[in-house]
């Protein structure tokens, strides 16, 4: 395994979760491409593995086109979480309810039967918000007895929640003990000690710092730092066991540059025998090993070769160098090619795979499906023009039957493409 370990888009502030099904969950934030700062963040997505190594796109859960009552001008969906209790799963997000984004804060709750997809928006929980509270964490202890914690802005505050999930029994309490809290609270629990992860103020390369307690609502022991800078200039975190072994998820900005443009990485956590968490190294490839088969493929799965596509704006069919054609001249400004007539099957969500080449450090194209301008697509280097091993994927919904088209123009770097297969998931 590489990281990070989601290259197809840029995701940041990944919340994992192990839920019934046996399968690892990331419910992470959406740095729309190109990035227009902090307020681009749109369109939640849900990463799944079922062996921590192969990840599947879930697809998009929630926009802030779906927020009756959020900000008219959108964007602004950051760090969220994800807690399933008495049959339901549950989706908590910040997102402003108002022009003036930084003092009208809110945590949205969006419900669902599955653990990652049909999630339909609540509203919101009433009494919590205002300037700088955001990044809502939710604990279920043992007890089946639900926490709400969120905070920004330097202060830290949580509180038990109602059965209903979206409200709070009491009014939430600041976290006392905390040392140079910033952002992104985190709790877990292991062998009866209540951890609480944070970002701390470190300028421009914040850290990851923890505390412990024997109440999940403190008062908390200070224990230091664990997760050293990463390269970016945020930091955020969640913590989950996985089949035995604990893991830190997280986000650096390794394949942008760019600290509005991240991706997310994970890496293993260990424990010394007195419960404090070891420093956790950071890796860039063969960190995390696989803890079981690879998936099976779907059976759903279709391939159209670029034989198959239309082009135009300066992109060619050209032949590569064993003679099979490929889509060419794609690095040109207005270079397009065009896949006709796929076939959705019954309809709903479908992964979308390009394969390709490019000699890019990072190639993108920007998709379109059925008239709808979806986020650009990263494409890493495969080291040649010549080697078409590269793979970039997004989930989008598919209208049923063989009558969609997925457009891919270029403009931002030189790649070429020699096929792409769609996969209908069985909802």
């Amino acid at each position: 395994m590489k990281n990070p370990i989601i290259t197809s888009i840029f995701t940041a502030d990944p919340s994992a979760h192990v839920w019934e099904d046996g399968k690892v969950y990331i419910y992470a934030s959406h740095d729309m491409d190109p990035a227009r700062g902090c307020d681009l963040m749109d369109r939640y997505h849900v990463f799944s593995s079922e062996d921590m190594v192969n990840w599947v796109d879930e697809g998009e859960i929630l926009r802030s086109d779906d927020v009756s009552w959020g900000r008219p001008e959108g964007g602004f969906m950051w760090a969220p979480d994800a807690a399933y209790r008495n049959g339901t799963y549950y989706f908590y997000y910040p997102h402003p309810s108002g022009t003036a984004w930084n003092d009208t804060w809110k945590i949205g709750v969006a419900t669902s039967k599955k653990p990652a997809s049909e999630f339909t928006d609540q509203g919101y929980i009433t009494g919590l918000g205002g300037f700088a509270m955001i990044d809502p964490c939710v604990f279920v202890d043992d007890d089946n007895r639900a926490y709400m914690y969120y905070g920004g802005g330097s202060k830290c505050a949580g509180g038990e929640l109602n059965d209903d999930m979206m409200s709070m029994k009491n009014e939430a309490i600041e976290m006392e003990g905390l040392e140079d809290f910033h952002e992104a609270t985190w709790v877990f629990k292991r062998n009866g000690i209540y951890y609480l992860t944070y970002s701390d103020n470190l300028d421009g390369l914040n850290q990851m710092r923890y505390a412990i307690s024997d109440n999940p609502l403190g008062p908390w022991t200070y224990k230091g730092v664990f997760l050293e800078p990463t390269g970016c200039s945020t930091s955020h975190g969640s913590v989950a066991e996985f089949k035995g072994q604990w893991y830190l998820f997280y986000h650096n900005q390794e394949i942008s540059n760019q600290g509005n443009l991240r991706s997310v990485c994970i890496d293993y956590l260990h424990f010394n025998e007195d419960g404090t968490i070891q420093t956790v190294v950071q890796t860039k490839e063969g960190g995390i090993k696989p803890v079981g088969p690879s998936p099976a493929a779907n059976p759903n799965r279709i391939v159209y070769e670029a034989k198959q596509a239309a082009v135009g704006g300066g992109a060619a069919l050209q032949p590569d160098d064993q003679g099979n054609v490929v889509i060419g001249s794609l690095d040109g400004e207005g270079a397009y090619c065009q896949f006709d007539q796929l076939d959705g099957l019954g309809g709903g969500r479908t992964s979308i795979e390009i394969r390709y080449a490019t000699a890019e450090r990072l190639a993108k194209l920007n998709l379109t499906v059925n008239g709808e301008d979806f986020s650009l697509l990263n494409a890493l280097s495969t080291g040649s023009l010549s080697d078409y091993t590269g793979i970039t994927n997004i989930t989008v919904p598919f209208k049923a039957g063989a009558i969609n088209s997925v457009k891919l123009a270029g403009g931002n770097g030189e790649l070429r493409i020699a096929s792409i297969a769609v996969s209908s998931f069985e909802d």
